[in-house]
């Protein structure tokens, strides 16, 4: 089992998580971090250090975002690791709480 990153993440991408990461598990996207799931080790350090909420043990994603358990170990993949915390998005008070941000995500083709 691994952690993963959600919705509530998408045009934030607060970083509090990457810090107490214990094995560097999490990836920068352009709009949200998400956890490679091979790196993770389920300490669960990240859960209560993420400010939005966004970070669930993979069964216990809400079903609304099923989608992100797949998305976190395509993405992570290709996505270079974060292991400092850096500023949020600039606007990222207005998305915090915003449903529907799944589109806003991007995914490499090819």
């Amino acid at each position: 089992m691994a952690f993963v990153v959600t919705e509530p993440c998408v045009r934030c991408k607060l970083t509090d998580c990457v810090e107490v990461c214990p094995v560097d598990a999490f990836r920068e996207g352009e709009n949200l971090l998400v956890i490679d799931p091979d790196a993770c080790i389920d300490c669960q350090a990240c859960v209560p250090a993420c400010p939005t909420n966004a970070i669930f043990a993979e069964e216990d994603v809400p079903p609304a975002w099923r989608d992100y358990v797949g998305l976190n170990a395509r993405l992570a993949r290709g996505l270079p690791v974060i292991t400092t915390k850096k500023d949020p998005l600039p606007d990222w008070e207005r998305w915090k709480d915003a449903p529907g941000k799944r589109a806003l995500v991007r995914e490499p083709t090819g």
